[in-house]
């Protein structure tokens, strides 16, 4: 027996590790809260129409009841988590409960402490997950949970930790796993750990990466980024700049610990001459951003991830979720295209902030620094990092305010679901839709994306103010249904993201680039790119230099520029890696040529 408590992970019934065939119950009230609906933070729709009930209920003629999980092998189990059901009007919760084991399912052995049944004590509320870790742990195969009491009717969220055992004949197996690199080290980070491993890896490539902050969160802490690149304290004439950023909800720590990696092993493997690694970091100019919520981020790394809820650090210290925290500005460009004023009057790109959201109080610090920081460097590609399902979110992810039917379509579809694809199917395990979703509630279909504003729409977000208001092209990568897992599954998360993050970070490559000059040579900043057909433009950096994402076709390419004539192309994008060259030498526009003309005769 171990004298000190063993330290298990959970099993997987939030991870979905554990799968629905090995869930079982005494009986279920109704349909929709079937045993499936038992694991830990499961979210639960009110509509009594919906299958998705917010947790397993038992049906309440009956006098017993238990439920039952099969983990499939002798385990070592060291304990339990549970949680209410998930719900805006009822308050259902177990306040206790009977645990038994059994190695057949059908003789069972419940815990006693040598006279009596041992009692466990549940929940207080229907959210805040609550521990109970066993003595001594218990091998069995099959465990049950025997509710003794409740508040409102029997319901309850659950997670289970244990230990498998090693299967003797897993052993040639496991000769053959993947073993993670060395040199990376697997655990979760505090938010002063973080800074710390930032600064160890600029240390370790100082000539390759540089530390700048976005801006302080509102307790003061700053919201620091990474910046990989050959050279990486300016902007470099042609190469594009890409981001990434996670912990918007500072609870979802897979993002924050895979750009954490990322940092780590793109540092390493360019110091290695890794022919990948040295050709993304002298290539493009990434921006690594792993908490962009440092307040959030503390006050889930605090409650640790066993016990944090589906709310812990979601918001920031003044309530505000980031990432829905932005101006909306797809109804004003909207309205226009609805008026007939889209390009002509209105333009279809660069929607300005209107007056009253610069000055909000509704908009957080955190959104705030965000904004400027997007305004204040040429990207082109980027990927916010999420949790709590496993998909990738495509814009538009908000409805018309008077027509919630209609979906609209982003002018650039068709690439955006190319990069969706491009992440979703090169993650190791995101379209095995037969797994379906975390809550029941995607129609992902087998490729393991989704239209955000079909799914689960919300107005003022990330992606599309990013659309509408800068050049960069930007969607939401969610890394699992656990949003705070175990850190002994970063490992294999790690794994399942690395190919993922360097294949997105080579489709900044897609399309054309080039530089708009004029006839002297000179670069024409915020001149305009517009591609026939694609009712979306992008402007040229202040280097004059600009890049558009585009699928593989043939295109009439427009770059115009205030007091020049228009130069029109034709620009043809392949399959092969890299983007094309497309540059436009543009002329003085002759009313402009007068008007020059005029002023120097007014002079003499």
């Amino acid at each position: 027996l171990h004298s000190s408590p063993l330290e298990c992970p959970p099993l997987g019934m939030e991870s979905h590790k554990i799968e629905s065939d090995q869930l079982s119950a005494s009986s279920m009230s109704q349909y929709r809260f079937a045993p499936q609906r038992a694991r830990l933070n499961m979210q639960g729709s009110e509509d009594e129409d919906n299958m998705r009930g917010g947790a397993w209920c038992a049906n309440s003629e009956d006098r017993i009841h238990w439920f039952e999980i099969d983990a499939r092998r002798d385990t070592e189990f060291t304990g339990v988590i549970t949680q209410g059901r998930d719900s805006l009007n009822e308050s259902d919760f177990v306040t206790s409960y009977y645990l038994a084991f059994s190695n057949d399912s059908r003789e069972w052995t419940t815990i006693h402490d040598g006279y009596a049944d041992w009692l466990f004590f549940g929940n207080s509320d229907m959210d805040t997950p609550v521990m109970n870790q066993l003595a001594e742990p218990v091998v069995a195969r099959y465990i049950r949970i025997i509710p003794q009491s409740w508040n409102g009717s029997l319901c309850m969220r659950l997670e289970v930790l244990g230990c498998p055992l090693p299967d003797p004949a897993d052993v040639q197996y496991r000769q053959n796993e993947v073993t993670p690199v060395d040199y990376l080290k697997f655990k979760h980070h505090s938010y002063s750990e973080m800074v710390a491993l930032m600064k160890s890896v600029h240390e370790e490539c100082p000539n390759i990466t540089s530390l700048y902050s976005l801006g302080r969160s509102s307790k003061g802490r700053e919201i620091m980024a990474m910046v990989i690149s050959g050279n990486p304290t300016e902007h470099e004439i042609g190469e594009p700049e890409l981001r990434f950023t996670a912990g918007i909800h500072g609870n979802e720590a897979v993002g924050r610990e895979m750009l954490l990696l990322l940092m780590q092993y793109l540092c390493k493997e360019y110091k290695d001459r890794n022919p990948r690694a040295q050709q993304l970091v002298e290539g493009i100019r990434i921006h690594l951003v792993p908490s962009v919520n440092p307040d959030g981020h503390e006050e889930a790394f605090e409650v640790g991830p066993e016990l944090s809820s589906w709310t812990t650090g979601h918001f920031t210290n003044d309530g505000f979720d980031i990432f829905q925290n932005f101006p909306d500005l797809n109804n004003i460009l909207w309205d226009a295209e609805d008026k007939g004023m889209v390009p002509k009057l209105t333009p279809n790109h660069h929607v300005p902030i209107p007056d009253n959201l610069e000055t909000n109080s509704s908009i957080a610090v955190e959104t705030r620094a965000i904004i400027s920081w997007m305004r204040s460097h040429p990207f082109v590609l980027g990927a916010n990092f999420q949790g709590g399902e496993t998909i990738v979110a495509y814009p538009y992810d908000s409805l018309r305010l008077n027509k919630p039917d209609e979906a609209r379509v982003i002018a650039d579809e068709s690439l955006f679901r190319w990069l969706a694809v491009s992440y979703a199917s090169t993650h190791l395990t995101m379209t095995h839709n037969y797994l379906s979703s975390c809550h029941g509630d995607t129609a992902a279909g087998g490729l393991g994306i989704v239209n955000r504003a079909k799914w689960k729409p919300i107005t003022g977000s990330m992606n599309d103010f990013s659309y509408l208001h800068t050049n960069c092209f930007e969607l939401s990568i969610f890394l699992g249904c656990d949003k705070f897992p175990h850190q002994s599954e970063l490992a294999y998360e790690w794994e399942k993201n690395r190919e993922a993050m360097l294949i997105f970070m080579e489709q900044v490559n897609r399309g054309i680039r080039g530089i708009v000059k004029d006839q002297q040579g000179n670069p024409i900043g915020n001149a305009t790119i517009s591609v026939e057909g694609i009712n979306h433009d992008v402007t040229t950096a202040p280097t004059g230099d600009y890049w558009r994402l585009l699928n593989p076709g043939e295109y009439r390419v427009t770059a115009r520029a205030e007091g020049f004539s228009p130069v029109t192309k034709l620009c043809v994008v392949g399959y092969q890696s890299g983007a094309t060259a497309c540059s436009f030498n543009l002329a003085k526009s002759n009313w402009d040529r007068i008007k020059q003309v005029r002023s120097c005769q007014t002079v003499l």
